[in-house]
């Protein structure tokens, strides 16, 4: 099985942000392989950081490790073939259900009226699984809302901010044709391209709306 080429796993060093980012991105890596060791048809990861600061309703919470198994069931459905979404990529169906529960997720209650089987869970079997990665990503989570809630804006960023790497920079809004968006720098959606795991489609930067001329 081809491993993930992201897979390193750095090790935390304090809350600094110009370095917190990308050790959240390795973390992602490092967690997303480790799904892919127990599921080997999951396709990669393409960019790690692409899931920092992204936002969805429709799949759950905040970024985690069940949030990221999450993200991996939509991954396998893709490769399959299976469209496991329907509403533009909001209700989740029966068929996004059975792969999750393939991956060690679950979900106990009636389907959501708009959302469907989106809320998923992990069991207890998957939490013993998975736990020595649960906690790294944890870590690295923690890590990365400290840096963020305490950076004033006057912090030094190196020169990863300067030249708009996927350590720094600006990030701005992609969206898919099913809704979903990421906040990502524009130079690492410029490297390749990034894949929504609900509807297959490429996260594109909406173009600025043309200013009429004024006479």
């Amino acid at each position: 099985m081809t491993r993930n080429r992201n897979t390193t796993a750095f090790r935390l060093v304090g809350h600094d942000v110009s370095t917190t980012p990308p050790v959240l991105a390795a973390e992602l890596a490092a967690a997303w392989a480790d799904i892919q060791r127990h599921h080997g048809e999951l396709p990669d990861l393409a960019a790690p950081e692409s899931l920092i600061g992204e936002s969805s309703s429709a799949c759950g919470g905040g970024l985690s490790f069940e949030r990221l198994l999450h993200e991996a069931v939509h991954g396998i459905a893709a490769a399959r073939g299976i469209r496991d979404t329907s509403r533009a990529g909001r209700y989740h169906n029966r068929r996004f259900l059975a792969i999750a529960e393939e991956l060690g997720l679950e979900h106990a209650e009636e389907p959501h009226p708009s959302s469907g089987f989106s809320l998923v869970s992990l069991t207890p079997e998957t939490r013993r699984r998975y736990r020595p990665t649960m906690e790294r990503l944890a870590r690295a989570l923690k890590a990365y809302s400290t840096a963020t809630e305490t950076d004033t804006g006057k912090s030094f960023r190196g020169p990863a901010a300067r030249h708009g790497s996927s350590g720094g920079g600006v990030r701005v809004k992609a969206v898919c044709d099913c809704g979903r968006n990421v906040r990502v720098v524009p130079s690492v959606l410029a490297q390749a391209p990034i894949m929504c795991g609900a509807c297959g489609k490429q996260f594109r930067i909406p173009e600025a709306p043309a200013v009429a001329a004024v006479g």
